[in-house]
């Protein structure tokens, strides 16, 4: 197990053990440890606390006003330090509770017994002592990976009150372990799902990056659709959901899912604009047929409703302006697409977004709401040299005036 942690978090285990201090490796690296994975994080909890791990550590930096915490810095890595938490029943003025149950500021220090208790699920309150080379557990986190269970440590009610964001941790966790949510922590999802509307738009859109970005996008996505969740990450989508009877659109988006989770797991990048363009698609086009009847142009009927979706989603997930750019014009050059004048293929061509709105296209040819010829003919002509790209498109324009001379009418002799 010592030859899988990672470097960096040894050299601050062994630093902060040589200057006296009480540190263990902790949380999701070692329950990945444990399962055969590896971890993308390597967390470390002391009994030392922010100040006094900066003070060790010249490389160090401390973030946080709801919990304060030590970032060490290797290059672009961070290893995180976090002080043991105590106990929030005490009378301290380092906690601060909003009237609703979440902290808001919970800077309370204690110790590994009391810290255990403080953490959310049991599976995450695993301790690894690298002088012993053993795991201490506390809450039977052992027991629940054998199980397959996800579990909340302390009355799931309270816990879910305190910081909503763990209903979205319960099940981003759940689909990336491919674990059972234990029953009493899967009971309230539905009743308190409502909670989320009280978080903060940024903390949101973090969250959801989470949730869809990490490989298990598919899975997660029907397991927050199952619980409630997804009316209030992305209402839109959920309303389309249950409102439609479009099968084209459902399959576009769960299409879109699983490529999404096969290229990450594949090693492959994946843009946050790209999910997000799926997600809010199928709002955009109800939104622009309805803008098209009310005698609206296309082109405006469909700017309109961009910006009617767009608005709405970021006072719920505050997507940045940049992103929300990158999805607009995702949307607008769908119909460029049909437009294959030597002039228009060129620009389209070597616009930016060019590649994440031609896999949209394909994405939606292969899902029945976009002409598969077109989507094959964009393929072909990518591949091509640019003498037998000037081929395909004098074709095109040949079989466009062949058939217009079809359809118009013959004159009277």
């Amino acid at each position: 197990m010592l030859k899988e942690i990672n470097k960096n978090a040894l050299n601050v285990l062994s630093q902060l053990n040589k200057a006296g201090y009480e540190v263990y490796l902790v949380g999701g690296c070692v329950r990945d440890l444990l399962l055969g994975r590896k971890p993308k994080d390597f967390d470390i909890a002391t009994n030392a606390h922010p100040e006094q791990v900066k003070a060790v550590f010249r490389n160090c930096r401390l973030i946080g006003r709801r919990f304060r915490l030590a970032h060490i810095l290797y290059g672009r890595e961070i290893i995180e330090v976090a002080t043991f938490r105590g106990n929030s029943d005490q009378d301290n003025n380092n906690q601060k509770i909003h009237e609703d149950g979440r902290l808001l500021r919970d800077n309370i220090y204690g110790t590994l017994e009391e810290d255990v208790w403080r953490r959310d699920f049991t599976v995450n309150a695993l301790y690894f002592n690298i002088n012993t080379f053993s795991v201490i557990d506390y809450t039977g986190g052992l027991n629940a990976i054998k199980q397959g269970l996800l579990e909340l440590i302390g009355d799931p009610e309270t816990r879910y009150r305190e910081d909503p964001v763990r209903m979205l941790r319960a099940v981003r966790f759940a689909a990336k372990l491919d674990f059972q949510l234990h029953p009493d922590t899967e009971r309230p999802i539905k009743e308190l799902a409502n909670l989320l509307s009280s978080i903060p738009n940024a903390r949101l859109y973090d969250e959801a990056l989470k949730l869809f970005l990490s490989g298990n996008a598919l899975t997660t996505f029907q397991k927050l659709h199952q619980y409630g969740l997804l009316a209030f990450l992305f209402p839109q989508t959920e309303h389309c959901l249950t409102k439609s009877m479009n099968s084209k659109a459902d399959d576009f988006l769960i299409k879109a899912l699983e490529n999404s989770d096969k290229r990450v797991n594949a090693g492959k990048s994946i843009t946050p604009y790209f999910l997000l363009s799926v997600f809010l698609w199928e709002s955009v086009q109800i939104s622009y047929q309805k803008k098209c009847n009310e005698g609206e142009s296309h082109y405006f009927a469909l700017q309109y409703a961009a910006n009617d979706v767009l608005k709405a989603q970021v006072k719920i997930t505050a997507i940045p302006r940049r992103v929300t750019q990158s999805i607009r014009e995702v949307w607008v050059l769908q119909s460029r697409f049909e437009q294959r004048s030597a002039t228009r293929v060129s620009r389209l061509l070597n616009h930016p977004r060019f590649r994440a709105a031609y896999d949209f296209l394909l994405l939606r040819a292969e899902t029945g709401s976009a002409d598969m010829e077109l989507a094959q003919w964009w393929t072909q002509f990518q591949t091509l040299d640019a003498k037998k790209q000037e081929q395909m498109l004098t074709e095109l324009n040949s079989n466009r005036r062949k058939n217009h001379r079809r359809r118009s009418p013959k004159k009277n002799p």
